[in-house]
Formats: C-alpha cells, sequence, structure tokens
C-alpha cells in the first residue's frame, strides 16, 4: 500500500470540519460536472481527489533545478563527500509526508 492510499484512507475516517469555497464559470463547473459523472463520483470528490492528486505532484516533482557551473561543482562535491547527518537531519528525515500525517 503506498503512503498516498494510506493518506486517503486516514482523510476518509477524519470528520469533514473544513470548508472550501471556490468560484468558476458555469463552463468550468459542467466540465468538472461531466468528468465526475464519468467516473462515477460527486463533484466535490471529483475536485477533491484532482486537487489531491496535483497537490501531491506539486510536492514530489520539486526536483529540476538549474546551477552555473562553480555551484553545480559545489554540489556535486558535497553529494560525493555529504557530511555525516545530523540530528536536525535525523529528525527531518524521520517526519512523515504532509500527507501522511493524520
Amino acid at each position: 500500500m503506498t503512503s498516498a492510499t494510506k493518506a486517503m484512507q486516514a482523510d476518509e475516517k477524519e470528520p469533514k470540519n473544513v470548508t472550501i469555497n471556490i468560484r468558476v464559470s458555469a463552463y468550468l463547473r459542467d466540465l468538472i460536472d461531466q468528468a465526475a459523472s464519468v467516473m462515477g463520483t460527486s463533484r466535490s470528490d471529483f475536485m477533491l481527489e484532482s486537487a489531491r492528486v496535483r497537490a501531491e505532484d506539486v510536492l514530489l516533482d520539486q526536483k529540476l533545478f538549474a546551477l552555473d557551473s562553480e555551484p553545480f561543482n559545489a554540489f556535486v562535491e558535497a553529494l560525493d563527500n555529504p557530511a555525516p547527518p545530523s540530528k536536525k537531519l535525523k529528525q527531518l528525515l524521520a517526519r512523515k509526508a504532509p500527507w501522511e500525517t493524520a
């Protein structure tokens, strides 16, 4: 079971006590309704699932960055010769991802 699946299951058990309001055009609402219907789900469930997937993608895809040659060489050097893990690093790596907490 993936961490995203675990997070979804945890979210399903949590009481729904927060409201999100958005305004959209009639065209966009109808488009969302059509897609939700195809998926056999409600508009709200379709929108929440779509937003959750996109949020995870954004957070997980923070991996492409560009560097000039000098910073790149320093980066490669740091990768090749890492410092021993500090207490703070160990704490960070032990933390669950935002979608895993429940």
